[in-house]
């Protein structure tokens, strides 16, 4: 059979014609130009990986790419700022690494770096537990690869943290609330600790397509888009935050006229945030799209209430408010951006496709 040079200065592509062997065998013959530069011959062993759902992968043996990497060694000394460390074992999680060894390039470690890491197991690192310690070395073990907490599974739960944890704010600014101003803020730890597990995931699934179909996505290209998704979840909670945090340097109520609009405009925010989330899980282009048009008529409602702000507060009150506005409207604006990207993981489903010969 000819072999065919595809357009482009560099690329190969050929064809071929899958044929029928003995019983239950389908084969198809390989190209001689390639066989040649690989340096192989009859009985060379080749590996076939499979590539998302319609690609396979033909590689030599010896390049078969690894499942994860095993072990990083992260060493520390009492000088360094307890941050750095932190830094340090996070960036080993989510590039992939099973054991992670804190090694003190002193002897013994002090107890604020002690403490220090096992608070960011429990509170950052979702599968990993302190396996080893001595007064020299932490030893962390990634337990990873749960089923049922693929990367839908801990994004649908970051969307529900995100919407729920802005629903809370908005409560504890209606009522004055200190204490569920603080627990709002508290809660941000667990949309982090589904992020970074989420990005661990991802990266994972870049670096070796099989770990796609473990992690319930369908092809290699669609992990640029939840990584940008995660970040824009993990953003919307962080915006709930700075309301709370707004709420505590409150004194006094906002008058009911204000609390009313900016009830409005939040609970806009928080039903972009849920329909940005049901179009993604449903991989629904047209729901994105509508949401996307539904945004438009934010910034006017934003335009209403801060003349009312400015009508109807002392400044203190206007400088808070002016802050808690912009908060509402840039998780709106994330929301948006989330369907945007929707947009783009299903743009398959709405296009005609035509085949030339």
């Amino acid at each position: 059979m000819d072999e065919k040079r595809a357009v482009g200065e560099t690329a190969d592509y050929w064809t071929r014609r899958i044929q029928f062997s003995g019983k239950s065998s389908y084969i198809i013959s390989l190209p001689k130009r390639w066989v040649e530069e690989m340096k192989l011959r009859a009985g060379s062993e080749l590996s076939i990986i499979r590539y998302g759902h319609k690609a396979l992968i033909i590689t030599q043996r010896d390049e078969v790419p690894k499942q994860s990497k095993y072990k990083a060694v992260v060493e520390t000394s009492n000088k360094d700022h307890p941050q750095s460390l932190i830094r340090r074992i996070i960036s080993a999680y989510l590039l992939g690494y099973s054991i992670i060894e804190v090694r003190a390039k002193e002897v013994g470690f002090d107890l604020r770096r002690k403490e220090a890491v096992k608070e960011t197991v429990r509170k950052s690192l979702i599968g990993v537990e302190v396996v080893d310690e001595s007064s020299n070395h932490i030893t962390l073990q990634v337990f990873l690869g749960v089923p049922e907490l693929n990367v839908e599974n801990a994004l649908r739960r970051m969307f529900l943290i995100a919407a729920s944890m802005h629903k809370d704010a908005l409560n504890a600014l209606t009522k004055l609330d200190y204490e569920a101003a603080d627990d709002v803020i508290r809660v941000d730890d667990e949309v982090d600790r589904f992020s970074l597990y989420t990005i661990r995931q991802l990266k994972l699934a870049v670096s070796d397509s099989r770990f796609l179909e473990k992690i319930g996505l369908e092809a290699p290209k669609d992990c640029l888009g939840y990584r940008v998704i995660v970040k824009s979840v993990e953003r919307i909670a962080d915006h709930a935050v700075r309301i709370a945090q707004n709420v505590l340097q409150l004194q006094h109520e906002f008058k009911p006229e204000i609390l009313n609009q900016l009830n409005k405009l939040g609970d806009l925010a928080v039903s972009f945030v849920e329909k940005s989330s049901q179009a993604l899980f449903k991989r629904d282009y047209d729901a994105a799209e509508k949401l996307i048009l539904e945004a438009e008529v934010v910034d006017d409602v934003v335009k209403e209430l801060l003349k009312v702000i400015d009508a109807e507060s002392s400044k203190e009150q206007t400088y808070i408010a002016r802050l808690i506005v912009e908060d509402i409207k840039r998780a709106a604006e994330y929301a948006t951006d989330i369907a945007e990207i929707v947009l783009n993981l299903t743009a398959d489903k709405i296009l005609f496709h035509s085949h030339s010969k």
